[in-house]
């Protein structure tokens, strides 16, 4: 599997930074052929430098509902900086999950940090790679 969106980096309501991460919301011009979901992948930077990511696409469940509109944040793994403004290219390689509503935020916080671990897992032996 591999997919491919690019978009704007635009501002969230800073709730990954809460979180612990960080996330790159990427505005899409139009709705992404993928269903609601965590997934691994790349994101390539303007510069050419790319990072493994956490991507999620989704509607936020645990703390909006079914009826806000699906966005696309990426968590760059070993990533900190301002990405406002910025074209990226994510490329989505490996579903993780369904998305979900979480009871409660260290529920969310937990899943999150499993996910970045399941992230190095899958594609940490292409991190250094520049992928296709």
């Amino acid at each position: 599997m591999e997919y491919v969106l690019e978009g704007i980096v635009v501002e969230g309501d800073h709730r990954g930074r809460q979180l612990g991460y960080p996330t790159a919301n990427v505005e899409q011009e139009e709705e992404p052929a993928l269903a609601d979901g965590v997934y691994a992948g790349f994101v390539e930077r303007a510069d050419g430098s790319f990072y493994l990511s956490a991507i999620s696409l989704g509607r936020r469940l645990t703390f909006h509902d079914a009826t806000s509109p699906r966005l696309v944040e990426a968590y760059l793994l070993d990533f900190d900086d301002d990405l406002y403004g910025e074209r990226l290219r994510v490329t989505v390689t490996n579903e993780l999950r369904s998305q979900r509503r979480f009871e409660s935020v260290d529920e969310l916080i937990e899943q999150i940090r499993q996910d970045v671990e399941a992230v190095r897992a899958l594609l940490g032996a292409r991190d250094r790679i520049t992928p296709n």
